[in-house]
C-alpha cells in the first residue's frame, strides 16, 4: 500500500512538473504578445502626441482618433469601416428604402471610387453610369487619397443641385465627364410586370421592403392572369442588384423553395456559424424560374442565385456575379456611431463559398453595353469584381484545382455563348 501511495504521489509530482514545463512557454509567449501590443499602443500614443504638437496646422483630436479607427478597419478588407453618427443614421435610412444622393452603390479600389452598380430609375442610372465605372473626380476635385466615406460625402448635396463626375470606363480611351442632377432616392425594391404569360420580378435591392413587395407583386399578377395555371413561369431579375440585408435574401430564396438549406455562415469560430433552411410553400407553385445576374449582382443577390441554382430550382442566365461572399455585422458604438465589421463568410447549399469567385451562370449571355466603339466587342471585356478589390478576402472553401476547374468551365460556357451568337 505504501508503494502504491508513493507511486501515485510520484506520478502526481511528475504530472505537475510536466504541466509546468509545457505551459511555461505558452504563458511566456502570451505575455510576450501582450507586451508587444502595449508597445504598439505606446507607439500610437507617441505619434498622436507629436501630430498634436508639431503638425503644421492645428488638428482636432476627435478627427485624428476617428481617422485612426477608420484606417484600422479599412485595412482589414474593403467592406469593414467606421460609421460616424451621421453615417450610421443615413445607413438606417437606406435600409428603410429612402435616402439622398445619385443612386449608385460604390466601393473603393486603387484609391478611386468604383461603381458596384447603379440603382434603377435614379439620376445616375439615367445619366448612363455603369457597373465597373471608376469615379476619379467630383466637380473637378480628385478623390484619390480620400476615404470612401469622404468621397461619398463629396457627391452628396441638395436635391436639384448639379454634380459633374469624371468617369474612367474600361474600353473607353479617355476619361469623360458626366453631369448629374441630385435627387432624393426612393427605392422601389421590387417591380413586377408580365411578358406574355411570364411574370417578371425586377428586384433592385434587398431592404425591409423587398420580400413584402415580392410576395404582394406575385399575388397581384397571378390573380390578374386568372390563376397560376395561366402563368408559364417567372423571371427573377437580379442584374445590378448590389445586395443588402441577409434576412431579406433568405426570405426571397425561401419564397421559391419548399425545403433544404438556403445559406450558411461561418465565422472565425466554427461554433458561431449559422444555417438557414427553407420552409414549405413555394410562391411560384413549382413553375419554372429563370434568374438573371451580371457583374453588378453582389452579396444578397448572390445568396439568392446560388441557393436556387444549387437546388436546381432555377436556371441562372447572364454573366458571372460580383463575388462578394462575406457578411458584415453593424455594431453600435458610443455616441450613436457604429462599426461595420466583416464577421463571416457565407456558403451556398452545396458548401461553396463564392467569395472572389462569384456565381457562374448556367447559360452565359452578355448584356449589350449602352455605348460601344465600332472596333470594340463586349465579349472581350472582363468586368471587375470582388477579387479585384485591394485587400479582399480569399475563397477558403475551394482548392486551387477546384478554382481552376471553375474557371475552365466558365471559359467553356463563354465559348458556347459565342457559338450561339
Amino acid at each position: 500500500m505504501k508503494k502504491f501511495v508513493l507511486a501515485a504521489s510520484l506520478g502526481c509530482g511528475l504530472g505537475i512538473w510536466a504541466a509546468i514545463q509545457f505551459t511555461g512557454p505558452v504563458l511566456a509567449q502570451s505575455n510576450a504578445d501582450k507586451a508587444s501590443v502595449y508597445e504598439q499602443l505606446d507607439l500610437f500614443g507617441d505619434i498622436f502626441e507629436r501630430i498634436r504638437a508639431q503638425y503644421v496646422e492645428e488638428v482636432d483630436d476627435a478627427d485624428l482618433i476617428e481617422a485612426a479607427i477608420n484606417g484600422m478597419l479599412t485595412s482589414l478588407d474593403p467592406h469593414s469601416s467606421y460609421l460616424s453618427p451621421k453615417d450610421a443614421e443615413e445607413m438606417r435610412f437606406q435600409t428603410r428604402g429612402e435616402f439622398g444622393g445619385l443612386g449608385i452603390e460604390v466601393t473603393q479600389q486603387d484609391g478611386f471610387v468604383k461603381v458596384v452598380s447603379p440603382i434603377d430609375d435614379t439620376p445616375a442610372d439615367a445619366a448612363g453610369i455603369e457597373a465597373g465605372d471608376f469615379i476619379t473626380h467630383v466637380d473637378g476635385q480628385s478623390v484619390l487619397g480620400l476615404t470612401l466615406d469622404e468621397a461619398v460625402e463629396m457627391m452628396r448635396g441638395p436635391k436639384g443641385s448639379e454634380i459633374i463626375i469624371t468617369v474612367v470606363r474600361e474600353g473607353e480611351d479617355e476619361p469623360f465627364d458626366v453631369s448629374i442632377i441630385r435627387d432624393t432616392i426612393k427605392l422601389t425594391a421590387v417591380r413586377v410586370r408580365t411578358e406574355g404569360q411570364t411574370v417578371v420580378l425586377r428586384v433592385t435591392t434587398f431592404n425591409d421592403q423587398t420580400y413584402p413587395n415580392l410576395s404582394d407583386g406575385i399575388e397581384e399578377y397571378v390573380e390578374e392572369a386568372g390563376g397560376i395555371e395561366n402563368v408559364n413561369g417567372f423571371v427573377l431579375d437580379l442584374r445590378n442588384n448590389p445586395g443588402g440585408l441577409l434576412s431579406q435574401a433568405i426570405k426571397v430564396s425561401d419564397a421559391f423553395l419548399e425545403k433544404g438549406e438556403i445559406v450558411s455562415t461561418r465565422g472565425r469560430d466554427p461554433q458561431d456559424g449559422d444555417r438557414y433552411n427553407a420552409t414549405p410553400d413555394d410562391l411560384a407553385f413549382g413553375k419554372p424560374i429563370v434568374v438573371l445576374i451580371n457583374g453588378g449582382s453582389a452579396s444578397a443577390s448572390e445568396i439568392v442565385a446560388g441557393a436556387l441554382q444549387d437546388h436546381r430550382r432555377a436556371i441562372v442566365v447572364g454573366t458571372k456575379s460580383f463575388g462578394k461572399g462575406s457578411v458584415q455585422t453593424v455594431m453600435p458604438l458610443r455616441d450613436d456611431a457604429a462599426m461595420r465589421l466583416t464577421t463571416a463568410r457565407y456558403y451556398t447549399p452545396s458548401g461553396r463559398s463564392i467569395q472572389a469567385l462569384g456565381v457562374s451562370p448556367d447559360i452565359v449571355v452578355e448584356q449589350p453595353r449602352r455605348k460601344l466603339d465600332e472596333d470594340d466587342s463586349d465579349s472581350t471585356r472582363r468586368g471587375r469584381s470582388e477579387a479585384d478589390l485591394r485587400g479582399s478576402l480569399d475563397n477558403d472553401s475551394l482548392s486551387e484545382d477546384e478554382i481552376r476547374q471553375i474557371e475552365a468551365d466558365r471559359d467553356e460556357a463563354e465559348r458556347a455563348a459565342q457559338l450561339r451568337k
